[in-house]
């Protein structure tokens, strides 16, 4: 059979590369969209590699974007995130990608969605993941979203023009609580792990925090030096899948989904060697973190990941508190020493009534458009599709 061409954008969104779809290019049956993901990224891949596809073999790289019009109004898009596996035939729906929202705003820009003036853009963009507002900041160039720029991204080389991300009233994103157990710390009795504390922090994505020690780890370890060593891996896994029950994200520890909770090992500011080769000494960074999803480690921590570790930083009592070097300004930054380097990360938590409450979470990314034009998929892997317009889907897809 020959192929189905849609229209389609390939970017890049921090340390994040995605498909980007304008929701009006899709099939209204979102039934018919999991399907459409797969072929074009290129999975399930037995391989890892995703050599049929656009994905790039690991979580950050496999991964698929839709916009189209607000659903709210105090939103000018909306934005769908889906997490695609590489070996596995799945695809996630459950967390929002905070690396990939910061193309978000640029892509609504340049392709007309949203209107703009002067030098300047804020784009109000509404998660449909998550239910939550994100505020994108960013310049302009001619009336286009600027790339050229001096801001430095641990991670990707060189520099771009900076994307100001502000997450709105983060906390219960997945759960609807800041603290979904309703304590900063909570122990969990684990089989075949035994007592482990951890905290469980819901603000941006869901995450629960360990100590690396509790792990037989530094923390500073490298991610691939991590993803090789399988019982520990095992063990954070299972780990993760408890805290998912104790959150409310599933019922039993074999129904968790593989993106969230996601599981975070945390350790002290310390010396460590980056991705790159360079030296960060402990003196540079005020926590050390190493955040795993979909079975791997993160080469960089993603944005909602790091919005999370910094609002958990700032709740007294919790783990990460106990880790993060004392400062007398809990409103200023954050400096995570994480594989790529330093990440700068700032969030306002208050208590409210006596409850811990998250304002805001903001940090930078910068972001570029890659390619656009058309993704490929063989008619073989999309039956769904063909049948559909087969019966009259108005779907703007044609054979190649």
């Amino acid at each position: 059979m020959r192929q189905l061409r849609i229209p389609a954008t390939f970017m890049r969104g921090g340390t994040s590369n995605a498909v980007v779809f304008r929701q009006s290019d899709l099939p209204e049956d979102r039934a018919l969209w999991d399907e459409i993901f797969l072929a074009a990224l290129g999975s399930p891949d037995p391989n890892g590699r995703q050599l049929d596809g656009m994905g790039g073999g690991i979580s950050s790289l496999s991964k698929v974007c839709v916009v189209g019009p607000p659903s709210r109004s105090d939103a000018d898009i909306d934005y769908t995130f889906a997490q695609i596996g590489v070996r596995e035939a799945t695809v996630g729906y459950a967390a929002n990608c905070g690396n990939m929202s910061s193309a978000m705003g640029p892509f609504a820009v340049d392709e007309g969605m949203v209107r703009v003036d002067g030098d300047r853009a804020l784009v109000r963009i509404h998660n449909t993941n998550t239910k939550k507002i994100i505020h994108a900041h960013f310049a302009l160039d001619d009336g286009r979203a600027a790339v050229d720029g001096d801001h430095v991204l641990s991670g990707v080389a060189g520099t771009g023009s900076p994307v100001r991300l502000e997450f709105r009233e983060p906390g219960g994103a997945a759960t609807g609580k800041l603290l979904p157990t309703g304590s900063a710390l909570d122990v969990l009795d684990v089989p075949g792990v035994g007592e482990v504390e951890a905290s469980m922090v819901d603000a941006a994505n869901p995450a629960v925090f360990v100590a690396a020690s509790a792990v037989g780890l530094s923390g500073s370890e490298l991610p691939a030096d991590i993803d090789a060593m399988t019982e520990v891996m095992a063990r954070l896994d299972v780990i993760r899948r408890h805290a998912a029950v104790r959150m409310g994200i599933a019922e039993r520890p074999e129904d968790a989904p593989r993106v969230i909770p996601m599981v975070a090992i945390v350790g002290p500011a310390q010396a460590a060697r980056t991705l790159a080769g360079e030296t960060l000494a402990a003196a540079d960074g005020d926590v050390t973190v190493r955040m795993l999803s979909s079975g791997n480690t993160h080469r960089a921590l993603p944005l909602t990941g790091s919005i999370c570790t910094t609002v958990a930083a700032r709740i007294e009592g919790s783990l990460v508190h106990r880790y993060t070097r004392p400062t007398d300004r809990p409103e200023g930054d954050l400096a995570i020493m994480q594989p790529s380097g330093i990440l700068t990360v700032a969030a306002k938590v208050v208590r409210r009534d006596g409850t811990w409450f998250a304002e805001h979470g903001a940090t930078y990314r910068t972001q570029r458009r890659l390619f656009d034009g058309n993704v490929y998929l063989p008619a073989s892997r999309v039956p769904g599709l063909v049948a559909a317009m087969a019966g009259g889907e108005a779907v703007r897809l044609a054979m190649a």
